[in-house]
């Protein structure tokens, strides 16, 4: 009997870089993204792994997702949620399921090349924290450029790091900065300025962007306000303070104006003229004090939310090495 000794096969090197990419009904796109990111992540010459998460699609991604898992076994691995959580809840279960020092967060609609990948990770590499990217020449409409600009405003004010683009997928983050994320507990929250709380070094860069070819947004204006609302009053209690100050304000005026109202009436005697101006005067205090009620509303609201302790996501099933 020959002592034969059989090879043993060597385990993939742990990936270096990892690509979280949230998915949501985008099955006209998946297969080029998945075959641009392969091309594109192989040129580069480190291991690499590719987390695409599945937000609840009802058409035909998880199937494709499925036959690139088949095609691409080592570097192609995938989520699928029970139902719709949001995308930021898919790239908070992207985080967790990751393995890489770095972690790149891409959308699957192909705006955003996945070509400019190499690009993010040479400039984090040069000593940054996160890294993102800034589209240039935007192909968006002025519905959808307009809100994201109120988006960066606020943001920039809110986190104190100024950035030019909140709104772009493309960015790039070291595993120290994705390790703290993982800890937050919170049941919603925005990740490009959660990341930038406990990033020291951020940088920005411009990328390119493509217009849409297939397939639908799923963000539309209400969406995007609806989003606004919620990073204000879930990084700032400035919304709050505003409209303290506002009441403040205004009862100073309310006193001030019953003042001249009261020598009026000694100096020049009682009058009705001025009805309709008590009466408009009163809606605007009427409005501010509902915007007061509906903020402290969204603050409570929150609290619950946080209080209930459900889990932001639930995985049905997985696709990859550690299935």
């Amino acid at each position: 009997m020959s002592n034969q000794v059989l090879p043993v096969s060597e385990p993939a090197p742990a990936p270096e870089i990892s690509v979280v990419i949230p998915v949501f009904n985008e099955e006209e796109n998946l297969r080029e993204l998945g075959e641009r990111l392969i091309r594109t992540l192989t040129a580069m010459g480190r291991p690499y792994e590719i987390i695409f998460v599945d937000d609840g699609s009802t058409d035909g991604s998880w199937e494709l997702l499925t036959d690139l898992n088949r095609q691409y076994p080592q570097n192609i691995r995938a989520l699928q949620f029970h139902r719709n959580f949001g995308q930021h809840q898919a790239i908070f279960a992207g985080f967790q399921a990751s393995r890489g020092q770095v972690m790149v967060t891409l959308d699957a609609d192909l705006q955003n090349p996945p070509e400019e990948i190499p690009r993010l990770v040479a400039k984090l590499d040069e000593g940054f924290d996160t890294v993102g990217g800034w589209r240039e020449n935007r192909q968006d409409s002025i519905f959808r450029r307009l809100p994201s600009q109120l988006v960066n405003t606020v943001m920039s004010r809110v986190t104190g790091v100024k950035l030019r683009d909140y709104g772009c997928m493309l960015r790039a983050y070291r595993r120290s900065v994705v390790d703290s994320i993982n800890q937050c507990q919170e049941s919603s929250s925005f990740i490009p300025a959660l990341a930038n709380l406990f990033a020291q070094r951020v940088a920005e860069i411009p990328v390119g962007h493509a217009e849409r070819e297939r397939g639908k947004s799923k963000y539309g204006i209400i969406k995007l306000l609806r989003l606004n609302f919620d990073l204000m009053t879930g990084f700032s209690n400035l919304p709050i303070h505003l409209v303290g100050f506002m009441g403040v304000a205004i009862a100073c005026l309310g006193l001030l104006f019953g003042f001249m109202l009261l020598l009026r009436r000694i100096f020049v005697g009682p009058e009705v003229e001025g009805v309709f101006t008590l009466f408009a005067i009163l809606f605007v205090f009427v409005g501010l004090n509902t915007l007061g009620l509906a903020l402290i509303g969204e603050y409570v609201g929150r609290i619950y939310r946080e209080v209930r302790g459900r889990p932001r996501f639930v995985v049905r099933q997985t696709l990859g090495p550690e299935s």
